[in-house]
Parts: structure tokens; sequence; C-alpha cells
């Protein structure tokens, strides 16, 4: 994904867009992807049809209004509270990254999140859609006014530790293994800033309600397991953002934009080959699960040529392949993501890497099965909603990156092999989505937005030209860098929330673009029938702590067991001693 949000896992297509293209090599590219002018109609594929761009004129043509973004005392005192409350914000940033906990077990992150809220005055529940480290926190004044929600992250991925403002590879936490050393978790797509800006905004915002007596109900969700794309999509799914009059979200970046461009649908899926162990001096007869695997990822690749459009992406990691060289591995799994331009054309490549799964379990003599881990679908944008955010991004300014900040972008780049251009510290210009969607990242926000207007944006927390999923973004998350993209990011979520509360014809301009783009759509959840998320049993202190009780009453627990029955294989009858 080529664009102002760079190459991030989630948000970057939805912003400002690339070099614009010609409309020959438009139509090449859409040649190529299948994706024609009769195939994107809304009866072929309605979801990609809802998410085109509906601009009239071209990109070329495309002017941003102005006089969208109205200065208020509402605004003035949300944005004073953020002023003032720097440090407590930049602080609850620092504590989460220093946290680095993985998805389905960020136990300090979202109690530290929850705080935070709690003491701006919200009430918040944990346990939402079953999920333990999952809250909702709510603050209201006043009755009917609009109910405005905040998507909060606080996942960290793994092996991508690095020391705080250090600007070469410096894991904070190396694991010394003899045999396979590796590095601890990390804050490398930069959620300790995610949900922390997003959580001063809500409390912002809360604050300026009740300063101003203006009626609202603010909803703060504190999103587990984003990185795995699980939380968000089935609490979706669960009813859980129901009541919603707009949603507000936004993800680190490389750059600071908004827009209205889409993202990529997205089938995550686990492959279990069962074979059977046997000591690798012996081979004969043994089942390789791991030779599946193998084969599996080999015969995956040569879908690319024929089977693999520019908007479609399928990438794979064999993440349990055995533990030593000397035992034949009785079962190994590998997983992938599938992603495409709308749910019906990832389902249409699903089922060709589960018939090369089938394939590679034939030719290994192991049996194969697979389950849908998550699934979510393509963004639905909205211009109105990012008109009015780019406008508030505008006014209020890029972040205020001190000398530290370009200082520590320019060791990183130096450290990459990247031109040293440090941080970006303009507004990125607002322009429409290019013609040809060329595919990218996911996200589950995606699920929301089929339910509730939504708008998405980035601030820039890692230097130009770097990427999300990097030590190189966990070493400025809650360094300089980062400290400064928390404090604006909040104000933008801020100011365009408050414009929504004192301006109901924006608002109203927003619900009216949804209810256009989403007539002759019916959402559906991508998640399969039956389907449990997956979970860890919290520590017995975190559930004391929370009011919850373990399991919730959505999953099966224990799950059921994977284990391989399979059979040594023959070698035939045996054969006559030779004399």
């Amino acid at each position: 994904m080529c664009d102002l949000h760079d190459q991030h896992e989630h948000h970057s297509a939805l912003l400002a867009s690339g070099p614009q293209l010609s409309r020959r090599r438009i139509m090449q590219m859409l040649g190529a992807a299948g994706v024609t002018a009769a195939v994107m109609t809304a009866e072929a594929d309605p979801a990609m049809a809802a998410a085109a761009d509906t601009t009239p004129a071209g990109a070329a043509e495309y002017k941003a209004p102005e006089g969208l973004a109205e200065d208020s005392p509402a605004k003035a005192t949300a944005l004073g509270w953020i002023t003032g409350n720097t440090d407590r914000i930049t602080g609850l940033n620092a504590e989460i990254w220093e946290n680095a906990e993985l998805s389905l077990r960020e136990w300090n992150s979202s109690l530290a999140e929850a705080g935070f809220l709690e003491r701006a005055g919200f009430d918040v529940e944990f346990g939402t859609a079953g999920f333990p480290t999952a809250f909702t926190a709510t603050f209201t004044y006043g009755s009917g006014g609009p109910v405005l929600g905040f998507s909060g992250e606080y996942d960290a991925l793994p092996g991508l530790s690095q020391n705080k403002g250090v600007g070469h590879h410096d894991p904070r936490e190396y694991v010394h293994d003899p045999f396979a050393p590796s590095y601890g978790p990390g804050h490398g797509c930069g959620h300790s800033a995610l949900g922390t800006a997003a959580a001063a905004a809500a409390a912002a915002v809360a604050q300026a309600a009740k300063k101003h007596k203006l009626p609202v109900t603010v909803k703060f969700f504190g999103s587990t397991a984003e990185e795995t794309l699980i939380g968000k999509t089935y609490a979706v799914s669960k009813g859980v953002y129901e009541g919603l009059d707009a949603f507000l979200d936004w993800h680190p970046s490389t750059a600071n934009a908004t827009g209205w461009g889409s993202t990529t649908a997205m089938t995550a899926v686990t492959f279990t080959f069962l074979g059977v162990a046997g000591h690798g001096g012996t081979p004969l007869g043994n089942k390789s699960a791991l030779d599946a695997a193998v084969m599996m990822a080999t015969m995956s690749e040569f879908l690319r040529e024929e089977n693999l459009a520019p908007s479609g992406r399928l990438h794979w990691v064999i993440n349990n392949g055995g533990d030593i060289p000397n035992v034949t591995p009785e079962i190994a799994e590998i997983s992938y993501y599938v992603r495409e331009g709308s749910p019906a054309r990832v389902q249409v490549l699903l089922d060709k890497v589960i018939a090369v799964s089938e394939a590679a379990a034939k030719a290994s003599q192991t049996k194969v099965q697979h389950r849908i881990t998550s699934a979510c679908w393509n963004q639905l944008p909205s211009q109105s909603f990012a008109e009015l955010l780019h406008e508030n991004m505008r006014q209020i300014g890029p972040p205020a990156f001190p000398d530290a900040a370009h200082a520590l972008a320019k060791e990183l780049q130096e450290s990459l092999g990247l031109p040293q251009k440090g941080m970006h510290d303009a507004i990125g210009d607002l322009t429409p989505p290019n013609p040809a969607f060329l595919g990218g990242g996911s996200t589950d926000v995606a699920d929301i937005s089929w339910n509730v207007p939504t708008v998405s944006m980035g601030a820039a927390l890692a230097p130009i030209g770097t990427k999300m999923h990097t030590w190189s973004t966990a070493a400025c998350a809650a360094a300089a860098p980062g400290q400064a993209a928390v404090v604006a990011a909040a104000k933008y979520l801020a100011a365009t929330a408050v414009d929504l509360i004192t301006q109901p014809e924006r608002l109203k301009a927003v619900k009216d673009e949804f209810k256009e783009r989403t007539k002759g759509v019916a959402w559906k959840t991508a998640l399969p029938d039956g389907y449990e998320p997956p979970m860890y049993e919290p520590p017995a202190w975190f559930l004391k702590k929370t009011g919850q009780k373990w399991p919730p009453n959505n999953i099966t627990w224990p799950p059921k067991r994977v284990v391989s029955q399979e059979k040594f294989s023959s070698l035939g009858p045996e054969l006559a001693p030779q004399t």
C-alpha cells in the first residue's frame, strides 16, 4: 500500500492515495485484477461497489471543502483539557508500552486504560463480547444527544521488542535460547499510543459536554486482539456497537492524513496437519506433518501468477513445525491471511488455498483440518466524515515534534538504509483514492463501518519511509515521536467529535452518506456459523479485579484437544532376503 499512511496493516488504503494513475494504466490494472466495470456493479459485488469513490470530479479537480470545522467554546475546552493533561496522557502511553502484552492477554494494559477513563467520569464494564480484556466505558450527559464511539487498542506484537528511543536494533527483551534465540513482544504497531489517544479524546469530549451542558453519550470500546483481527469483528457480530451515531478511529502511521479509501477484506485461517511421529534416524513409515505444511506453502506460492489479482494478498507462516530434527513432526500448523477487495473475492481465493491444503495432505499421507480464526469485511468509507476530520487536522496542525523526535527518526532511517527525512511534520492533502483498488492491509474496524458511520485517520508516530509492524516503530511509540503523535491524535479526534455535537448538520451529512452507501447491502459477519473466538484463561487476580467469572458463556472450555490418531505408512510386503 503506497500512500500517506504507508504500509500499515489496517488503515493505509483509507488515507490519502499515492500518485494518480493514467486512465490507460487504471484500465490495465482493472482488467488484470478481474475488476471490470461489470464486476463493480452493485449486483455483482455490492461490498466493493458501496466502498467505491463517488466524487463527481476527478482527483485533479477535487478541492477539499472549507468551513466544516468550527471553533466553539466546547472545542476549546476539549483541546485545552488535552493540553492540560499532557503528562497523564503521555504517561499512559508509556505505561502500556512498558507492558507490551500480546493479543488476548492485555491484563495490565486494559486495566490502565480503563482506570484512565474511570478517573474521567466514565462507567467501565469488562468482558465485552466475552473477551476478558475487552471493556466498554460510557459517559452520558443529558438526554437526546448523539451517541459517539471511540476505538481503543492496546495489544503488542510478538518478536518486536526494542529499547525506547534507540536508533538501531536493540531488543529490550532478548530470549537466550541456545537453539532458538528470539525477541520478546513490543509495540511495533504503536497500539500503546492508539488506545491512549482515543481514551484522551473520549475524556476530553466528556469534559467539554459537562462544562457546556451538551447532551451526548460517549462510548469508548477497549478492544482486545486487534493484531489478530478478532476483537472487534466478533464483537460487531454480537451487537456491541449497535446504537452509535458515529464512530471515530485512528492509527499510528508515518504521516498525518485521512481519506476515504477502503481496505481489504480478510479471512485468517489455520491449517493443522496430523501425521505420525518417529525417530528421524529411521524415517521409513513416518508421516511428517511438517512435510505437508512445507508442501502447502510451496504450492500456494504457485497461485500468485494466475490466481492472485493486484488487489489480493496471500501470506503465511508456519507457526508449529516441530521441536527437534530427530523427531518427525506429528503435528504441524500453517496460518494464512487471505485478503481481497471484498468478502466475495476473499472466498474465491480462500477456496483455492483450501484445495491446496487437501492436495498437500494427500501427497504427504497426512490428515488436514482447518479453522477460521478471524474474518472481516473491507472498510466502508465516509467522504463527508473524512472532510470534517481533515479540516480539524489542518486547523490544529501537525504533531509538535521536538528536535529529539527528528534526531531519532533520522538515526532509524540511517540504520534501515532509508533517506534521512525525519518525521512527517505536515498535514497531508485530502485527495480522492485511486480509482483502481490495489489492495493492502485490513482492519477489524471495517465491520463496524458497515454498521455505523466511521472515519479513520493516521498520525505520524514512525519516521517517513518506515513501516508499521517493525522494531523501529516500537522504538518511537513511547519516545519523543510517539509522545507528540499521541497528543495530536487525541486533539484531532476530540475536535471532530465536538463538531458532530455542536453542528447537527455535520452529523446528518455523515449519516445521510452512510445510508446512501449501504443501500442494497446486507452486512453479515464473515465469521463462520458456530464460530468461537480463541481465548486465554485470565489470571485469578485479573478476574477478581474486573469482576468476571471464567469461562464466559460463549466459548467451550477447555477447548477440544487436537491429537493425531494416524497410523504408520505401509511400505508394502517385506522383501525376501538377498542370497
